[in-house]
């Protein structure tokens, strides 16, 4: 590979010819006229850079970190590694995209919870909710904000989620629990309230023999199915009417008032297949549930004959997945050991991995793809970390570290935050994030 050579006084200086180029908008571009640039310069002297030529066009531009891409891939190393290693000639005008670096630039004030934090949901732009160790459920309008209080779990909450995310003013959410249940809830999210009012479930799930561990919505919001610790899969109605599977549970009085009764609802299909603890399962498709186990394998299953489609084992007990990237056909699945696996299954041999994390150092708790990205996930682990991914390269773009203890749950919210919950009792919003 041959450089641009010029003598300096102590040696022999090599240089690239390049040209910045951004798909961001104003005021982030410049000019793109081609430059000679050092060989030996990296990211954070390509950053300054691109800065130095911002405030050259605009004296009041703050200067903004920025990430690097040539021919796709991010640069993790100088310009001339780079091209050495990918094979690159340096003899034409190298073009290079830059974006701004995908991390917070905000950190929101933890919110204290009386137990661990073991779950959270973000798919809804005006509000996110929380599952604790202390058996309840919390809605929040934003951190320190909480609004509305689920109570009647008898242990702690594992899963929470938004059956109708965007619904107008009432919004339905299911919560599953260690003692066997699932709850649904309707929540006025518009509702103007000083403190926070407590709630109870106008449906409860009952069937599972042993804890429900996780739950996921039907793309329509008509059904929920549960994945539980003892093997199973339970598929069940969330109407708030009396179906063939309901039974009303009897009123009971509270202080000398007659509370509303309560549904008690049953599964209407049950899948079998897994041989230990199905930990986690996601419903992205109206036809199709994916599932994660601890007996190492991940199956997706068809919802209305019932069968296992796919199979596919990595050899390693797995305690979360999420469906999305390209296509919204990658399946992003972490466990027992500190890497993140991502598979295709549109590609022939998929038992094998299509791309692996490895950065943190302890199990992953939480995966989860950005829902406006093909290429952007993020990824929490006992290790105290939450870390956002892009399939671009293989170091982490960005690494929280706002929890001083195992991190349990984590989501995007908003498409530009990351909520997360621990064992440090702590719900914690990091906000700001360029995600493009």
């Amino acid at each position: 590979m041959n450089m641009n050579e010029e003598e300096s006084g102590d040696g022999r200086e090599r240089s690239i010819q390049v040209r910045f180029v951004t798909k961001l908008s104003a005021p982030f571009k410049v000019p793109t006229t081609a430059i000679a640039i050092p060989a030996d310069i990296a990211r954070l002297g390509l950053s300054s850079l691109v800065n130095a030529l911002l405030q050259s066009n605009d004296p009041d531009f703050q200067p903004e970190p920025f990430d690097f891409l040539i021919d796709g891939e991010y640069v993790r190393m100088s310009l001339e590694e780079f091209l050495l290693a990918k094979g690159i000639s340096a003899e034409r005008i190298l073009e290079i995209e830059y974006t701004r670096v995908v991390a917070p630039r905000k950190e929101e004030d933890p919110s204290l919870h009386d137990d661990w934090v073991s779950a959270v949901d973000g798919s809804s732009s005006r509000f996110f909710l929380t599952g604790c160790y202390d058996g309840l459920g919390r809605v929040w309008k934003g951190a320190g904000l909480c609004t509305h209080i689920l109570e009647g779990h008898s242990d702690a909450l594992t899963s929470v989620s938004v059956i109708n995310p965007e619904g107008l003013e009432t919004v339905t959410v299911a919560t599953a629990s260690k003692d066997r249940t699932l709850r649904l809830w309707k929540i006025n999210t518009e509702e103007h309230v000083n403190h926070p009012m407590r709630v109870r479930a106008y449906k409860i799930l009952c069937g599972h023999k042993s804890s429900v561990q996780s739950v996921a919505v039907q793309t329509s919001g008509e059904m929920v199915c549960s994945a539980s610790w003892d093997c199973t899969i339970n598929l069940w109605q969330t109407n708030d009417f009396n179906g063939e599977d309901d039974l009303v549970s009897k009123k009971r009085k509270i202080g000398g008032q007659v509370e509303e009764s309560q549904l008690e609802g049953e599964a209407f299909t049950t899948l079998v297949g897994h041989t230990q603890c199905v930990s986690s399962v996601v419903w992205p498709q109206r036809e199709s549930i994916y599932s994660a186990s601890w007996d190492h394998s991940i199956r997706k299953w068809d919802v209305e004959t019932g069968k296992n489609l796919t199979d596919i084992f990595c050899g390693k007990v797995l305690n979360c997945l999420d469906i999305g990237g390209e296509g919204s056909s990658l399946i992003a699945a972490g466990g027992s050991d500190p890497v993140i696996r991502i598979w295709d299954p549109r590609k022939p041999g998929t038992s094998a991995p299509v791309f692996q994390f490895a950065s943190h150092t302890s199990w992953i708790s939480a995966c989860k793809w950005h829902d406006q990205s093909w290429f952007h996930l993020l990824s929490a682990s006992y290790d105290g970390k939450v870390m956002l991914w892009d399939l671009r390269t293989a170091w982490p773009l960005s690494v929280i570290e706002s929890h001083t203890d195992k991190v349990l749950s984590a989501d995007w919210w908003k498409s530009d935050s990351v909520i997360s919950g621990g064992a440090d009792s702590k719900l914690c919003v990091s906000s700001e994030i360029p995600v493009r």
